[in-house]
């Protein structure tokens, strides 16, 4: 399962149901876009190291930025960022997910609704 940057940002906020969705799953994935915005987030080189252990320790396979994720996201964003106002994140953790064809899990629903090949699980806080 691909984990979208919002329910990481759920769990450390503290939210026990977001916990528990991410202790059920065995395989827990991000995208590098994931991981890139985990990482501005934090206001201090602690706080950063937090975070990566808590990656570390529940073992987070980050997955790679490659040009079939790049294409695929570029058509996304032809596809749906009128209708749905996609923007470039969103796309690139889209097809991050349709590319390595496992399911992604968010809160977000209205980014990703209508993907053709994107297995959707929505989070509810």
């Amino acid at each position: 399962m691909l984990f979208d940057t919002d329910i990481l940002i759920w769990v450390q906020k503290g939210n026990k149901k977001a916990a528990h969705v991410v202790e059920m799953n065995q395989q827990r994935r991000i995208s590098i876009l994931t991981f890139m915005e985990l990482m501005q987030c934090p206001q201090s080189k602690d706080m950063q190291k937090i975070t990566k252990s808590f990656l570390a320790d529940f073992n987070f396979q980050i997955l790679p930025f490659t040009e079939n994720i790049g294409h695929r996201a570029a058509i996304y964003i032809e596809q749906y960022a009128l209708s749905t106002g996609m923007r470039a994140g969103d796309a690139i953790i889209a097809a991050t997910a349709v590319e390595n064809n496992i399911s992604l899990t968010t809160g977000n629903k209205k980014h990703f609704k209508g993907i053709a090949g994107l297995e959707l699980r929505i989070f509810n806080p």
